[in-house]
């Protein structure tokens, strides 16, 4: 039975702002490595700015610029955030696949605690 190439949803787009993908993006290659690491610096990234978002947003005092600033700058993390979920969802095991309604280590003989 022939396998269908799967295909990793990368953190970046073309030069004409369509999604790139890599097909059997399995671990340890040079792009694949790539693609880790720019998710992780994006998901850095979002952390923080939310920060910065908080103590802008805490203070009732601050200007229209840098509040507006701040929306555009979450914005902007938020779609890095939503690209990452969605790429590593589309990893995840199909449902059911070997999936079992036993609770962790039940099928070990273990009692769940």
């Amino acid at each position: 039975m022939e396998s269908t190439p799967s295909l990793r949803l990368l953190p970046w787009s073309s030069s004409q702002g369509k999604p790139c993908f890599l097909v059997n993006g399995g671990e340890g290659g040079y792009v694949s490595r790539l693609a880790d690491e720019t998710e992780a610096r994006q998901l850095a990234d979002g952390l923080e700015t939310l920060g910065r978002a908080r103590r802008v947003l805490d203070d009732p005092l601050s200007p229209n610029v840098e509040v507006r600033y701040t929306a555009v700058r979450l914005a902007e993390c938020l779609a890095d955030a939503l690209r990452v979920a969605e790429s590593r969802g589309r990893r995840l095991p199909s449902p059911g696949a070997g999936v079992t309604d036993e609770p962790c280590g039940a099928a070990d003989g273990e009692q769940p605690r």
